[in-house]
């Protein structure tokens, strides 16, 4: 059984950091992708960053680029998303999600499995 926890949500003021951690257990995820998708009320599921567990090709949305980075840690099965320069407009549920596959998608109901979402609430 696969599953994913997510950990490292919160409150912080606009500029400010965060980093984002989703656990990984229940099978080994090296042919896996890794995802991080958003969804603010009222909002679709929004893209974030994905990775792929074997290559670490990565990919961004454009909202993010150059402020969010994707990486993963093989040895604990996690996969993070540190979050610098934070606006406003980033507030929303955070979700980590994973697929099998070597090819990055960027839809949320691509992907196989996700965790229960974290909070980040970023204040003006």
């Amino acid at each position: 059984q696969v599953q994913l926890v997510e950990s490292g949500g919160g409150l912080v003021q606009a500029g400010g950091s965060l980093r984002l951690s989703c656990a990984a257990s229940g099978r080994t995820f090296s042919d896996y992708v890794m995802g991080w998708f958003r969804q603010a009320p009222g909002k679709d599921g929004e893209f974030v960053a994905a990775i792929s567990w074997s290559s670490g090709r990565t990919s961004y949305a454009d909202s993010v680029k150059d402020r969010f980075t994707i990486s993963r840690d093989n040895a604990k099965n996690t996969v993070y998303l540190q979050m610098n320069s934070l606006k406003p407009e980033d507030t929303a549920v955070y979700y980590c999600a994973a697929r099998r596959g070597i090819q990055l998608i960027f839809i949320f109901r691509g992907y196989d499995y996700r965790g229960q979402g974290t909070q980040v609430t970023v204040s003006s």
